[in-house]
């Protein structure tokens, strides 16, 4: 009986170790891509990767998302291999990676594969969440008791978006207090707007802090879904798509302040917030009113570049698409390109 047992024993042993070899041989032999993105596309692209790999055996696509200035300061400032970068502000690549001051040079094409539109979102325990509409959230929000939420517009393009919408609000509204009643005084050192003929100046310090506890700021947007949805935030200004896929309600805006109209890109040009950047010089310091448009690229020093057009290619085509769509993401179809866009990517 003891040889029985020692003979099962060795057996088990035996077995752990091929199983090991045979583990970190798969390791071995497995591809990485490593893809960064936008914070908001988090559920599409936990998706695409699935997806991807299913098409692509011995691929292991690792994600990693964060604000959209953050996604590529990972390769401009921080220096990491990368292989495709997504962000929520098509304009942040040629401004960012395109001959840098410095003389570097990380990417010379994009292409736009995305939209979206910016939305007041809140639940059902939110603070006058059954009185808040289209025509009334910003006295909403400007009442003592309501706290309300965005991201850093030094770090994530929905901050910086916030802060134009409520400018673009004034306009709209004919409420010449709405950007103070709601930003300016509610930061210390204030982010301050000015106007220069028919344009709007916002600028916002390289430090700045929230104080009297009625507004949070987060590095990303959807940092902010949990003080939303457990009850730390009344109200938080995110992307349309991001308050559907995480079940929110939301204020829709007007098409004339969401960001969201090409008919509209002349009044949204009319707001420009200025980042009192210091210390990255890879950060374009102007950020100008713009309908927004979700762009993808791949850095020039790309570890697995063929490996990343295919990505590229199953994100902008059909199934990729479909995808997006059904993940509430709205997607740009055809994708557009701009720069010198790979040769098997012109298709689409």
């Amino acid at each position: 009986m003891k040889t029985i047992h020692i003979a099962v024993l060795v057996l088990l042993i035996v077995a752990v170790v091929v199983s090991t070899v045979i583990y970190q041989q798969q390791e071995q032999e497995e591809t990485k891509l490593k893809v960064i993105y936008a914070g908001s596309l988090i559920v599409p692209f936990e998706e695409l990767e699935k997806q991807f790999e299913s098409r692509h055996p011995g691929v292991d696509v690792q994600i990693e998302g964060h604000g959209s200035i953050q996604v590529i300061r990972q390769v401009t400032d921080i220096h990491k291999a990368v292989d495709v970068l997504a962000v929520a502000d098509y304009s942040l690549i040629p401004d960012m990676m395109y001959a840098t001051p410095s003389g570097e040079d990380y990417a010379d094409w994009y292409v736009k594969f995305a939209t979206n539109q910016m939305v007041l979102a809140y639940n059902n325990q939110s603070k006058y969440a059954d009185e808040i509409t289209e025509s009334n959230w910003y006295e909403i929000l400007a009442r003592p008791d309501v706290t309300f939420g965005f991201s850093n517009p030094m770090l994530d393009s929905c901050g910086y978006r916030t802060l134009m919408v409520t400018q673009l609000a004034e306009s709209y509204y004919d409420n010449q207090t709405i950007f103070d009643d709601l930003i300016a005084c509610n930061f210390e050192p204030t982010i301050s707007g000015t106007k220069e003929g028919d344009t709007y100046i916002v600028f916002v310090p390289e430090i700045f802090e929230p104080h009297a506890g009625k507004v949070v700021v987060r590095g990303g947007s959807v940092q902010l879904l949990a003080l939303l949805e457990y009850g730390g935030l009344d109200y938080a200004f995110q992307y349309k798509s991001v308050a559907q896929q995480h079940g929110l309600r939301f204020v829709e805006l007007p098409d004339q302040i969401d960001l969201s109209s090409t008919e509209y890109e002349d009044d949204y040009k009319k707001v420009i917030v200025r980042l009192g950047f210091q210390r990255f010089s890879a950060v374009d310091t102007e950020r100008v009113g713009s309908p927004i448009f979700y762009a993808v690229t791949i850095p020039k020093n790309a570890p697995q570049p063929e490996l990343a057009v295919a990505f590229v290619e199953f994100v902008i085509g059909e199934e990729g698409q479909k995808i997006l769509g059904n993940l509430e993401q709205p997607s740009l179809v055809p994708a557009e390109g701009s720069g010198v866009v790979p040769f098997a990517l012109e298709p689409f």
